[in-house]
């Protein structure tokens, strides 16, 4: 996974832990799935329109 182990990881939530505190974790990851979401929404329908576009271009 991108060259992280375990002990990396626990480490980083150990640092967002002190940062941010455990109440503010559910609202962090609560937005993080949104954005990611979107972006998944948002590149599922460029994917969907691309072939169209291409159509519109070879008609002009």
């Amino acid at each position: 996974m991108f060259g992280i182990g375990m002990p990396e990881l626990i480490i980083i939530l150990v640092i967002i832990l002190i940062i941010f505190g455990v109440g503010k974790l559910p609202e962090i990851g609560g937005g993080m799935g949104k954005a990611i979401r979107n972006f998944k929404d948002a590149s599922n329908k460029a994917e969907s329109d691309a072939p169209e576009e291409i159509e519109e271009d070879k008609k002009a």
